[in-house]
């Protein structure tokens, strides 16, 4: 097949979703497998995610999983999309990346968010209220300045190993956050959660608002989204179900909950709001045979001027999960 975005580099967020029937530590591995298969197929990178109190992810603790996919894995990439900032001591932050960049040399990347926790009881638990959020730039400042020498919040304070160490940083952001990746010259992971059109406002904003860094002399996009892809549309749409389910319910319920069979999941009856809030959460992605997904990344990668897309598929399927990331790679001429 011919390559449909030679240029964009294709990367891996996973995370770690539990499956009905599952114990979490089974998510978990299956994290770790992925990533070696993940490196097999040629991705750039493979990231990992941070929930806290969630019944339907096991990725809790982003720094020490990613340490397992590193020490499983000997080429790709491995990061965080991302680490919560809000949510820890900046000092903490760099000591732990420090450690993993210590370990793993020139392969470690450090995904940073402004999101807090997912309920105000997990909020309370880490310490933390929703205000936090407002914190990210200094939180941010104060963490780079651990590696460069250059933090000033509390004098005489160094973390090591992390002193001296260049850990590529990126920031994960939704609307004004990409204000502050611009500011603080570093790369942007933005997804289209709230409609391509903003998203492709707030890249325009990024790029014109960009400041040069030690980090990164010139913008840097990375675009998010869920790409599913198999032998016909019908199976492809089929993936996107349990996700789509998943997302409906979590926000009709409050709860997050692990990921069911399809065929579950049509078979419910729904209430008119949950409904609705599940054919919602089908719209929006990429899904089709392997040509029709990689001429579809391809259209978007154009209008967003990608310089990389990081792919979030999920489902419940793990085997039809594995394979759609397999066609999208051949499909672009990947592997």
């Amino acid at each position: 097949m011919t390559s449909a975005a030679p240029r964009t580099r294709l990367s891996v967020l996973d995370r770690s979703r539990t499956r009905q029937g599952e114990e979490p530590a089974q998510a978990l591995r299956d994290t770790v497998s992925f990533a070696r298969e993940a490196e097999r197929l040629g991705y750039h990178r493979f990231w990992v995610s941070e929930h806290h109190g969630v019944p339907g992810v096991a990725g809790s603790a982003p720094t020490v999983l990613a340490a397992a996919v590193a020490s499983a894995t000997t080429r790709i990439r491995v990061g965080t999309g991302g680490v919560m900032l809000p949510n820890h001591q900046p000092l903490v932050v760099a000591e732990q990346f420090g450690v993993l960049a210590a370990l793993f040399p020139g392969r470690i990347d450090m995904g940073l968010g402004r999101s807090v926790g997912f309920t105000d009881g997990v909020r309370r638990a880490l310490g933390r209220e929703k205000e936090a959020a407002d914190e990210f730039g200094a939180q941010l400042a104060e963490l780079l300045g651990y590696f460069d020498g250059s933090q000033r919040a509390h004098r005489g304070v160094h973390a090591r190993p992390a002193e001296g160490l260049h850990v590529p940083a990126f920031v994960l952001a939704t609307g004004a956050g990409a204000d502050l990746a611009a500011e603080a010259g570093l790369p942007l992971v933005i997804a289209a959660v709230r409609g391509e059109d903003r998203m492709l406002t707030a890249i325009d904003g990024y790029r014109a608002r960009f400041r040069p860094s030690a980090q990164a002399a010139e913008p840097y996009v990375v675009v998010s989204g869920t790409v599913a892809v198999a032998e016909t549309v019908e199976r492809a749409r089929e993936l996107l179900v349990p996700e789509a389910w998943a997302g409906a319910y979590s926000r009709t319920h409050g709860e997050f909950p692990p990921l069911a069979p399809a065929a579950e999941i049509r078979a419910r009856e729904m209430t008119a709001r949950e409904r609705a809030g599940y054919e919602q959460s089908l719209k929006g992605h990429i899904a089709g045979t392997p040509e029709q997904a990689a001429a579809e990344l391809a259209a978007l990668v154009e209008r967003s001027g990608a310089d990389e897309f990081l792919v979030t598929t999920s489902t419940y399927d793990r085997t039809a999960l594995l394979d759609s990331y397999r066609l999208l790679a051949e499909a672009v001429g990947q592997v």
